[in-house]
């Protein structure tokens, strides 16, 4: 078995971002990373929209990020640390739109070490070093600088370590052109090794050091130490050094050191400042609960600077420093707006604020003030004793204020984020749909979803209206050549033509000189201010001054196809005659001479648009009912001579040539594709060598059931083309390479470009007799998502085999549920306390709810129907049970009516796990699914982790044990249990009488149920310990699973050992077996293994395309979704593995972590190919691709073709 992954989906979480100006324009971009993959995100500073400029993969762990410029420059650089054991240094190339590895410095091992730096980053504000730092004793610092070409240089490692310190957090102080200095939060733990009894341990003081680089001695100087607040977790940078034009300091300089409840600012030789975090003024808060900052962002402007800080709770902090020139006079924090909890803060110069959220959605906000004359309470530190410090060990009295709506940021644009996907289903449940749907229960708390996702790109519908009768086509046409936007659209129906002029409103024109008495086959803006329209009867040619020159067909014989650019006319008659017009200088049409006889009947044509310069494009392609496409010169030399001719599989519907960027197959100019559209649905895409006019690297595609029509259309100021069949579908360029995408919307039959002040960048198409104008607002996106909001974290859910309906379990910890909440605040108000109704009733989505102690629990059941994407009912679980597991279980004790188990736990603490006790509720549906109604609970010693239904009885994993409940009147009854498993059980599949059980540390267990005696045994597991967080069953003998570490493994039961245990009766065979290495007698294969970089949380076998082979989808906790695909015939498997291993050589890794090692990060991968990595072949440079395709002894278009029908044919996408 060898398998293909690929990414569907790439990871949508973001693990840090910073901001600078690097591609060296004026505008400032921000880079993301997100965990494997670096991305470079432009905010339009006029719409407020965010688009992707280039997203790459970096194949290895990105730990920390840091933007830096060297003193005078105009450009940021990137710096990244990551599991590579190399500190890297990357510039965006904006020519050729892709990041360029300037430096990598190798330091230590590869992989996430403790003492190996790369955790850390820290620049020197001024861009003179960079400190980057491990998690324990290791810091290194390198000095940057250029050389004499300008170049950017990186000096040998300067070493800061302190043995026996674990470190929390590194910053770069500002201190202007003095020596750079960083600071660092350290706790040393030499003593608490030593000392058994604890009291050590408790007694460690946490340190602030600061690190001097000498440049003059080029070395690293601890400079200064003192202990801080035990609880200090962020630093953060306050401006400072002096301005080289004045003798006025920037700020004070030094740090603001947040602690939980309060922050300090403090600085070598000057008195410290402290001031408390302000909370949230709620009845229901656990006033034991501190308060820390998590994020935190400065900005500095003209003579100016301030900190949005944010707390755990979302809530921004605006703080600000008083100060005379180096003096702290105050340090002053007032509460600014609440957003969602962030991962990274990014204030943009133009006034945005970027947040990229730890869970769900990241937003982008505008400041619309700075806060600084409302009437919100600020704290100063000048309102304590001694500045806050009197005595540091005690805290500050509280501060309050009252949250409320966004009053200083609004939103401007949200990109959509998966991350956290907890589970996952893939089910086709739309009416009308070829392919699947994913399913996934994403995000956190309040900001919950569950979401559908579909292949295809989003659609934006701007207007659409009724028309009068059924037009068979639309066009729109500009007046003069030089014009911005178009003024006409034209319809056409069967017995005659309509057109609209576009301005304020939309309404019929009739002076326009076009024939309205007739159907029109084509329109063409021609010349520099002429009109064309194509009738059956003629041409008619509308001068500017509404002259109207016409050319008519010949007696008895009528245009049956033509095809038209800014100079060029070609029509085809009935008598399969070809007649061919180009405009002279002056503006005439003229016809040449000869019309040349086809042979058959011509059932397409096309021209490509007029290249820049060029008086004509020389190329024509003819499609006939012989089932063939001729290309025809239209060169002066050799007028309509046939050059190359390719044979089809069925006549021909529509063909359209289009110059098109394809970085695969040219880096550095258009490509020019004939696109044939057959009326059998498929599609053919083939390259026109533009030397000879030779049609070569052909590629198939099967649309839909109708006939294709294909049209000429601009998306996003790039050429594109509709391919209009049973659905409708786009191809286009995105990041420099050929996509190929359904769009989801309603048919159309008819499409063209459309442009107008209000939507510049549209298409217009008819379906039916309702005309839409429309646009496609996100090309980086395949997957369009509509959103159900949930009310918690979602854990699991399922769906009913007959109605549709699903079953979702959500649950949080430290939360009140709905009733314990209520409860709580009627007893406040009998005990007369005043309840601020305002902001107990805030809505939670946005400002989450309020922390509750460890052990309480707020969870629910909620039906939804998907295809309506709507709650159906919601049923809140009370006495602080949460739900844990979920099945659906014919009980063939009553008839095999179907019941809904739900595993819940009261009073659950999960580190070490205990509740006071487990339950399986169980359910009766009512009202056909929508209701469900509780017939018992039976009680349990631990968490029900997993149920699933099993030959018409219930397999749960309850803790450590395996039971089989059968149902009972008051009950569920135990029959038979079996608690040999190790740790905890996680997962349940089964197939005939055999279960497999996924435990939380050891791997996949195979157990049998012996009905004769009543057995549970487990009779194979696995040889080495594995931490399952997914597991599904490829076949009666193979599972695959995911784990906590990032790998998908497949491991296979010998079929002889499987057989010997399905024809024991009884299970005596297996009970009387010797164990093997202290477990099961049997050991599974392990015969696929693979990194893949991200938990995976749900496994599927399914088939993405109709009629496609099956492969295993998986979704991963950060938000990827990918396939493995199982090749088919064993010279693929040699072929993609041979193009992987040259890939491997390229070392493509920006990061320059060794692909190999990435994906065989804890077992060496096994009889995987990375289709990332193969992918990226068409991103390389011409000559390397040529060099690999040659080792292949394949041409270059060969090797591409192979990969996109692998991609194509396993996936659709």
């Amino acid at each position: 078995m060898h398998l293909y992954n690929l990414t569907l989906q790439p990871p949508t979480a973001i693990t840090q971002a910073i901001v600078g100006n690097f591609s060296g324009a004026r505008q400032q971009e921000i880079i993301v990373s997100r965990g494997t993959r670096l991305e470079l995100l432009r905010p339009d500073v006029q719409t407020g929209k965010v688009s992707t400029v280039i997203a790459s993969d970096v194949f290895g762990s990105i730990r920390s990020l840091a933007a830096f410029r060297l003193t005078g420059g105009t450009k940021d650089y990137a710096i990244v640390g990551s599991d590579s054991g190399r500190i890297v240094i990357l510039d965006y190339d904006p020519k050729t739109s892709s990041f360029v590895k300037i430096h990598q410095e190798t330091y230590g091992k590869s992989g996430a070490r403790r003492i190996v730096p790369g955790q850390y980053l820290a620049a020197d504000p001024k861009g003179r070093a960079v400190m980057i730092s491990a998690v324990e004793k290791a810091k290194l610092v390198y000095i940057l600088n250029r050389d004499a070409a300008a170049n950017l240089t990186i000096s040998s490692p300067l070493e800061a370590h302190k043995n026996n310190a674990i470190i929390h957090h590194i910053i770069g102080l500002d201190v202007g052109f003095e020596n750079p200095t960083f600071a660092a939060l350290e706790v040393d733990y030499t003593e608490s090794d030593q000392d058994p009894t604890g009291e050590a341990f408790n007694n460690a003081e946490k340190l602030l050091t600061y690190y001097e680089l000498d440049l003059g001695l080029n070395h690293v100087v601890r400079k200064w130490s003192e202990p801080t607040d035990p609880r200090a977790n962020l630093l953060v940078q306050v401006p400072g050094g002096q301005l080289a034009s004045s003798d006025r300091y920037d700020g004070p300089s030094g740090v603001l050191v947040c602690c939980e409840d309060h922050i300090i600012y403090r600085h070598m030789d000057a008195p410290q400042h402290r001031v408390p975090i302000p909370r949230r003024r709620h009845p229901l808060e656990d006033p034991e609960r501190g308060l820390i900052i998590t994020a935190a962002v400065m900005h500095k402007m003209k003579g100016a600077f301030f900190f949005l800080l944010q707390s755990e709770e979302g809530d921004l902090y605006k703080v600000t420093i008083e100060h005379d020139e180096q003096d702290v006079k105050a340090v002053k924090i007032k509460y600014f707006d609440t957003v969602p909890v962030a991962i990274s803060l990014c204030i943009l110069k133009s006034g945005f604020l970027f947040v990229a959220s730890e869970f769900g959605n990241h937003y982008l906000y505008q400041f619309q003030k700075l806060g600084d004359d409302d009437n919100e309470p600020e704290f100063s530190s000048i309102d304590y004793p001694n500045y806050g410090m009197a005595d540091p060990t005690l805290p500050l009295p509280r501060a309050y204020f009252r949250p409320r709506a966004l009053d200083n940021l609004t939103l401007v644009d949200e990109l959509e984020s998966l991350d956290p996907i907890l589970d996952s289903k893939v089910l086709n449940v739309l009416p009308n749909s070829d392919s699947p749907q994913i399913f996934s229960a994403c995000g956190r708390g309040a900001r919950s979803t569950l979401r559908t996702l579909r292949h295809g790109l989003e659609v934006e519908e701007v207007v659409s209206s009724d028309l009068p009768g059924i037009p068979n086509a639309v066009w729109t046409t500009k007046l003069k050549e030089e014009d911005e936007h178009d003024s006409y659209i034209i319809l056409s129906f069967v017995n005659g033509t309509l057109v609209l002029s576009i301005g304020e409103t939309i309404e019929e024109v009739q002076d326009t000189g076009f024939l309205s008495s007739a159907p029109t086959l084509a329109v063409q803006q021609i010349g520099a201010d002429a009109l064309l329209q194509v009738h059956p009867h003629g041409i008619r040619h509308v001068l500017s001054d509404r002259r109207v020159n016409e050319w008519r067909v010949p007696q008895g014989k009528t245009i049956v196809s033509a095809t038209t650019n800014k100079r060029q006319v070609v029509v085809a008659l009935s008598s399969a005659e070809l007649v061919y017009f180009e405009l002279d200088l002056d503006g005439q049409l003229n016809e040449y001479q000869d019309r040349k006889a086809m042979g058959s009947t011509v059932l397409a044509l096309s021209i490509a648009e007029v290249p820049e310069g060029r008086q004509r494009t020389p190329f024509l392609a003819v499609g006939c009912e012989d089932q063939t496409v001729r290309i025809i010169s239209l060169d002066p030399e050799s007028t309509l001579e046939t050059i190359s001719l390719q044979a089809l599989t069925a006549p021909p519907s529509s063909i359209c040539i289009a110059d098109m960027l394809d970085a695969g197959i040219n880096k550095t100019q258009l490509t020019t594709f004939v696109n044939i559209g057959l009326q059998n649905g498929v599609l053919l895409r083939t390259v026109l060598d533009p030397v000879n006019g030779q049609l070569t690297d052909t590629r198939t595609r099967f649309l839909g059931t109708r006939p294709i029509k294909l049209v000429r259309v601009m998306v996003q100021k790039n050429p594109g083309i509709l391919a209009l069949s049973s659905r409708s579908w786009l191809n286009y360029t995105y990041q420099n390479l050929m996509h190929f995408t359904p769009l989801i919307f309603e048919n159309l039959d008819y499409a063209w470009s459309f442009s107008a002040e209000l939507c510049p960048e549209g298409l217009i198409g008819i379906s039916g007799s309702v005309l839409r104008i429309f646009q496609i607002p996100r090309l980086g996106t395949k997957l369009k998502q509509d959103s159900i909001p949930l009310s918690y974290t979602p854990r699991k859910f399922i769906t009913h085999p007959h109605n549709g309906y699903f079953y979702l379990i959500e649950g949080d910890h430290r939360v009140m549920g709905e009733a314990a909440s209520k409860q709580q605040l009627e007893k406040l108000r009998q005990e007369g306390k005043m309840i601020d109704d305002e902001v107990v009733d805030l809505p939670p989505e946005q400002f989450g709810r309020p922390k509750a102690p460890a052990g309480t629990w707020g969870s629910a059941i909620r039906v939804i129907d998907p295809v309506e994407g709507k709650t159906v009912n919601v049923l809140h679980l009370d006495n602080n049970e949460a739900a844990f597991s979920i099945a659906v279980v014919p009980f063939a004790a009553r008839n095999n009516e179907l019941h809904l188990v739900v595993g819940t736990a009261q009073d659950t603490f999960l580190a070490p796990r205990s509740c006071t006790s487990g339950f399986l509720r169980t359910y009766s549906f009512t009202d056909e699914g929508r209701g469900l109604e509780l017939l018992h609970k039976t009680e349990t010693n631990d968490v029900p982790l997993a149920v699933l239904a099993f030959q018409g009885r219930l397999v749960a994993g309850v803790g450590k044990s395996l039971r089989l409940y059968d149902m009972g009147k008051k009950k569920l009854l135990r029959k038979v249990e079996n608690k040999t498993f190790s740790s905890a059980i996680v997962t349940l599949n089964t197939q005939g009488s055999r279960i497999l059980v996924g435990d939380m540390q050891e791997s996949v267990f195979y157990a049998v149920y012996k009905a004769p005696e009543n057995r549970l045994l487990v009779f194979a597991d696995d040889s080495q310990p594995r931490w399952i967080s997914s597991a599904a069953m490829v076949d009666y003998n193979t599972v695959v699973a995911g784990d906590r570490f990032g790998n998908v493994f497949v491991n296979r039961l010998d079929a002889k050992v499987s057989d010997q245990v399905d024809d024991d009766p009884t299970g005596a065979g297996i009970l009387h077996e010797k164990g093997l290495l202290a477990g099961a007698p049997h050991k599974t294969q392990m015969i696929a293994h693979f990194h893949v970089g991200d938990i995976v949380t749900a496994i599927h076998k399914v088939s993405m395309v109709a009629g496609g082979r099956e492969v295993l989808l998986y979704t991963g906790l950060h938000g990827t979704i990918g396939i493995l695909v199982p090749f088919v015939s064993k010279e693929d498997v040699d072929f993609i593995s041979t193009l992987e291993q040259h890939m491997r050589t390229e070392q493509i890794s920006l990061v320059g972590r060794d692909h190999l090692a990435w994906r065989g990060y804890y077992v060496p991968v096994k009889a995987v190919v990375d289709g990332d990595l193969c992918e990226m072949y068409a991103r390389l440079p011409a000559n390397k691709q040529s060099a690999i395709a040659n080792e292949l002894d394949r041409t270059v278009g060969e090797v591409l073709k192979k990969l996109e029908q692998l991609r194509v044919t396993a996936s659709g996408f």
